[in-house]
């Protein structure tokens, strides 16, 4: 891998030039901060609780050195849900950059245009009809995501897509399957109703090892494809016609893009529920802290898990002994900025 540092970008090469990427450093600049305070609310999540434990035995157990209960506390109870939730909200971050890249629109995230929805239908008919492990319930979200945004596709197809007419079809086949969702909880035994309707209000109560592996794997493989990407999805910001021009083939690379982004939201919501809120707000934040034109997926990754690693210590610790799911409070958070991102658009038009 080779550098050239300019003044204004870095540009990074895979040997051979298969992978060139431009890192701003304003993006740099920014992601900097934004990764420590990421690193700062990860400890403060694995020393509180109901067991404080001190920083520093909390550093003592990744050496294997600390006490053996702060040991067992951190390392098995705690730091797989602080790992998932900066993972996820990583993935999620990067899951709403690539639809409001598509889209052209700043509400062009998973969880408006249905996708979150769908991927919660599949992973629900496999917790009711199989009784379903994490692998299964995976596979069902993933499904229940990919079959959601091949119906939006092509509903929303005249042509070629346009951003506004995708998140309006998205919009109405999201309102559909929640009407279906709620039916399928209703018709279920009381204790496995109540059990997914908490889950599906999106939480990493309880996450374990063993229900992190598989989203954590979907989701690895996802983000390496989606370095492989970027360039394709830059070039489509300018208009298919000049994608074209540019050698770039629009519909199977956005066919890939779509893909990869409801993989990334289908796997959060397998092991978590249906997060709300955080990539429709991360991309964006981030577009503003970096000052740059169109989305970015390194700083929407960054800022997606910054939002979710403080959004879930907060729902663990606002009401301490009781813990909150954690998309309540990217809901309570996200529809602020919703109505503000609307009232925005308002004044635009």
């Amino acid at each position: 891998m080779s550098v050239d540092f300019g003044k204004a970008a870095w540009q990074i090469r895979t040997p051979g030039g298969g992978i060139s990427l431009r890192v701003s450093r304003r993006t740099v600049a920014v992601g900097i901060p934004v990764v420590l305070l990421t690193i700062a609310v990860s400890v403060m999540a694995l020393a509180s609780g109901a067991l404080e434990i001190s920083v520093e035995q909390v550093l003592r157990a990744f050496t294997g050195t600390a006490e053996s209960m702060a040991q067992t506390v951190v390392m098995e109870w705690r730091l797989p849900r602080v790992l998932m939730a900066v993972l996820f909200g990583a993935a999620l971050g990067v899951s709403g950059g690539i639809f409001q890249s598509l889209t052209r629109n700043p509400l062009g995230s998973p969880d408006i245009i249905g996708f979150n929805t769908g991927a919660y239908t599949g992973a629900l008919l496999v917790i009711l009809t199989m009784g379903g492990s994490a692998l299964q319930i995976a596979g069902g979200a993933l499904i229940g995501g990919l079959l959601t945004a091949l119906a939006v596709y092509l509903l929303a197809y005249r042509r070629g897509i346009q951003g506004f007419r995708l998140i309006i079809v998205g919009i109405g086949v999201s309102a559909v399957l929640a009407s279906v969702n709620h039916w399928i909880v209703l018709q279920a035994e009381l204790e496995v109703a109540m059990s997914a309707a908490v889950w599906g209000a999106g939480s990493l109560n309880g996450i374990s090892w063993e229900q992190a592996w598989p989203a954590a794997a979907v989701i690895a493989v996802a983000l390496l494809a989606s370095v492989f990407v970027v360039p394709s999805m830059r070039t489509l910001e300018l208009g298919d016609d000049a994608a074209k021009a540019l050698g770039v083939r629009a519909e199977p690379v956005r066919i890939a893009l779509v893909v990869l982004g409801v993989g990334l939201t289908a796997a959060v919501t397998a092991a978590a529920g249906p997060i709300a809120f955080v990539s429709l707000a991360a991309p964006q934040l981030a577009r503003r802290m970096t000052g740059s034109a169109g989305i970015a997926l390194l700083p929407s990754a960054l800022v997606g898990a910054l939002l979710l690693a403080a959004s879930d210590f907060a729902a663990q610790r606002l009401f301490s002994p009781i813990q909150l799911p954690v998309g309540v409070v990217t809901v309570s958070i996200g529809g602020i900025y919703l109505i503000w991102l609307l009232a925005r658009e308002a004044r635009k038009s």
